[in-house]
């Protein structure tokens, strides 16, 4: 007897998830999580969305193998129908489409808001919309700033904790650190290459991908595949690191050279620029 086929489903996903990041020469431990998940989940009986429903995540957390990261991906593809962890691996995320599902965002105010915030998740875009950096978007008035973060609030659900602040995130040292062993071990040729979809006609393996683990904290970096990177000729210079820790607490930041004041020529995180001041 197999389970539900929306466990199938997730299950898939997950063995998707594993033969990328093998494919990447990801941590051991992190594929073989993915993979002892999907046994899991082929093997329940009961779908994971009544769990959902009736005990929340804490259900999910409770089965054998799904701890709170894999627990909250389960929520997020019976939210959204997809991994964006995988659409990431792979290079396919479009922060664009993403932005759109909610309901105050159309397609250029998406636009808008991926170049000017330079952040590619809905979990990045709730922090901005709480911390004051949406509202420095053009065109973005109080009322449909708020309007946003009712959305956010519907899409993302009740049971999530509340927004991330900087002490849920990694110190501007690591991600520096990290962006460092990016760059060193892509310059070298060391780092597996995947072949994103976007602005890649051809299908070239052209983009180095890193995983790396430092403490608690579990990084994928990767230079930044974005329409506004490719038209400025940054696409070896930006680099975005997507983070998770033991927690789930997730994010991503950019980090880049900058080009005008006192930081000239120094690498800085967006957004976290103040920090980066501070270190000189």
């Amino acid at each position: 007897m197999t389970g539900s086929s929306f466990n199938l489903t997730v299950a898939d996903i997950f063995r998707q998830c594993a033969a990328v990041l093998r494919q990447q020469a990801a941590n051991p431990f992190r594929v073989n999580a993915y993979i002892k998940a999907a046994q899991t989940l082929e093997d329940l009986q009961t779908d994971t969305r009544d769990i959902l429903r009736d005990e929340g995540v804490d259900g999910l957390i409770a089965l054998p193998a799904i701890g709170k990261g894999l627990a909250a991906a389960i929520d997020e593809i019976a939210r959204t129908g997809r991994l964006a962890q995988l659409d990431r691996l792979r290079g396919e995320a479009t922060p664009e489409v993403l932005f759109q599902a909610v309901p105050a965002i159309g397609p250029k105010l998406a636009h808008t808001i991926h170049e000017t915030l330079h952040i590619d998740t809905l979990e990045a875009l709730e922090m901005a919309a709480h911390d004051g950096r949406l509202a420095s978007v053009p065109g973005l008035g109080t009322r449909r700033t708020e309007a946003i973060r009712a959305g956010l609030a519907t899409l993302l659900g009740r049971g999530r904790r509340g927004r991330q602040t900087r002490t849920d995130a990694p110190t501007v040292d690591l991600l520096l650190d990290i962006d460092r062993q990016y760059r060193r071990s892509a310059a070298a040729g060391e780092l597996p290459r995947i072949a994103p979809k976007r602005f890649n006609p051809e299908g070239i393996a052209w983009l180095p991908i890193l995983h790396a683990n430092r403490g608690k904290w579990h990084f994928t970096a990767l230079f930044s595949n974005t329409a506004r990177a490719h038209e400025l000729g940054r696409t070896d210079d930006w680099v975005v690191i997507y983070y998770y820790d033991d927690d789930h607490r997730e994010g991503q930041n950019t980090i880049v050279t900058e080009t005008k004041g006192p930081m000239k020529g120094e690498r800085v995180v967006r957004g976290r620029e103040d920090e980066c001041g501070g270190r000189l």
